[in-house]
């Protein structure tokens, strides 16, 4: 990863994006891929879509959703607290105590979840309260003044940077899934430069944290001969890691492929053999259940469109830590590239029956 592709990932994960907010991420994205495409457009909800014309048959998408995680302003209280509700599936074990940042329409307005003291907890108050039940102090005197900085409705998110960590490994919020868009726009880079002939389309979607949404606007839109969608999964190689639950994954041991429901066979070979021929490993899961990523929109958004479910492996998912390799990462962002680049060798894509 050079200097500017590293820039270019951090300045996605440094810019909020919950879902229904994903504007300033989308325009981080678009800006990188702009200069290797031959259009950029958006829809309406803000789904972000790069696209080079081939000079020959077959094209591919390649994408990764822009939305994180985060929370809400569910009510503002007389006191001046801030009442909350989720955005997608935040985990009300890991908000407590946590700095976070309003985000108002004046600007951000910093705050904080408080929670007792130690010191002054009964017993049973160490039960996790929901997150309904929390607050964030944002240091207002009343109601009134704290209306004057946020309204209901403004989406939350958690102030934790992105952090290098020895070796490869990087930390922060967000890495599910603006690592996914960084793939995406990095796999149409690399693609387009090698002269690929296919038509290549790079996509950014929205609301994938509330249903897969955006997903299912784009696929319908789109209609290419081949989706490959990027997201992070689950990595099991941490102390206490529920490992009966998925496959084994470890970060540092290459892209992860799906077997079974979305996942295409061709693809799913194809992608071996590319990375085979690059000369590094990828992981195997199984995937015999319907999953919960963008892959399960696309492959049934205009009657069965070939998909492939790419993983990054991801230590904490749904927390302000999460953990990525970045060779990992650079290795997602080739497999795609080149199987936009090789794309005619493996068509048709059809199962035999």
């Amino acid at each position: 990863m050079d200097e500017s592709q590293r820039e270019f990932l951090d300045g996605l994960l440094r810019t909020p994006s919950p879902s229904g907010f994903e504007a300033p991420g989308q325009r981080v994205w678009l800006d990188y891929v702009e200069p290797f495409a031959d259009e950029i457009r958006t829809d309406a909800y803000g789904n972000a879509v790069a696209t080079y014309e081939g000079d020959g048959e077959g094209s591919i998408a390649l994408s990764g959703h822009a939305d994180e995680i985060g929370l809400m302003v569910r009510e503002i209280t007389e006191e001046g607290f801030v009442g909350l509700s989720r955005i997608g599936g935040s985990d009300r074990t890991v908000t407590r105590g946590q700095h976070v940042t309003v985000h108002g329409s004046e600007g951000p307005v910093e705050g904080v979840i408080g929670q007792n003291a130690i010191h002054l907890r009964e017993g049973d108050e160490d039960d996790v309260k929901e997150i309904s039940k929390q607050y964030v102090d944002i240091g207002t005197e009343d109601g009134e003044a704290a209306h004057e900085l946020v309204s209901v409705g403004d989406p939350i998110t958690f102030s934790s940077d992105v952090v290098d960590l020895a070796g490869r490994r990087l930390a922060g919020r967000g890495m599910d899934n603006r690592t996914g868009t960084w793939a995406a726009a990095e796999g149409f880079r690399r693609a387009v430069e090698a002269g690929t002939d296919a038509t290549v389309y790079a996509v950014s979607t929205v609301q994938e944290e509330v249903g897969l949404r955006g997903a299912e606007m784009v696929g319908f839109d789109l209609d290419p001969d081949v989706f490959v969608g990027v997201d992070v999964t689950f990595a099991t190689d941490y102390p206490e890691a529920p490992g009966d639950k998925t496959s084994p994954v470890e970060l540092g041991g290459g892209p992860v492929l799906g077997r079974g429901t979305q996942n295409h066979p061709v693809l799913v070979e194809a992608a071996r053999m590319v990375a085979d021929d690059e000369g590094f490993d990828v992981q195997l899961v199984a995937a015999g259940s319907g999953g919960g990523t963008d892959a399960v929109k696309f492959y049934t958004s205009r009657g069965g469109t070939p998909t492939l479910d790419l993983g990054l492996p991801n230590r904490y998912m749904h927390t302000p830590v999460e953990v990525v390799d970045t060779r990992d990462l650079d290795q997602v962002a080739t497999l795609m590239g080149r199987l936009a680049e090789r794309l005619g060798e493996f068509a048709p894509f059809r199962v035999d029956v």
